[in-house]
């Protein structure tokens, strides 16, 4: 049986690394993924899909995304019961993220990123007044072709 999931969206909120009692790392988000598909006359859907995600890759969303981040995720659907606090039976439906990557670029994310100057931004050397003496001229002459 295969149980696999993979998501590509937006967090919707700042994402909050916790720890449990035994001291394992711990977080919970959501991914707003869009429909592939749009109905004549409205608005394109989107999923809001809850994951969470446990011990180093908690650390690695808490560390490297924030609200806003595009991130993949591959996973697991986990589904969960519980009595709430008015005595309701719930049922919890989220993705267990196994694997998260980063999606778009830096300035897609909102992360400020483009403050960080990694050198790119010099303009390219210009080669249009090199020398060519090196080099000998080649006869376009298409009169001789045998077709």
């Amino acid at each position: 049986m295969i149980n696999m999931v993979a998501l590509m969206g937006r967090l919707t909120f700042e994402p909050e690394l916790r720890t449990t009692p035994s001291g394992v790392s711990v977080l919970r988000f959501q991914v707003a993924c869009d429909r592939n598909y749009q109905r004549s006359g409205q608005d394109r859907q989107a999923d809001f899909i809850d994951c969470v995600a446990w011990r180093q890759t908690a650390e690695f969303i808490s560390r490297y995304f924030h609200k806003g981040s595009m991130i993949a995720v591959e996973g697991s659907i986990q589904t969960s019961s519980y009595t709430d606090k008015s005595g309701n039976q719930r049922k919890q439906v989220e993705v267990v993220a196994n694997n998260v990557s980063f999606c778009g670029s830096k300035n897609d994310s909102g992360t400020g990123a483009s403050a960080v100057s990694g050198g790119f931004n010099e303009p390219a050397p210009s080669y249009a007044s090199a020398d060519n003496s090196d080099f000998e001229e080649i006869v376009d002459d298409d009169d001789d072709l045998p077709f």
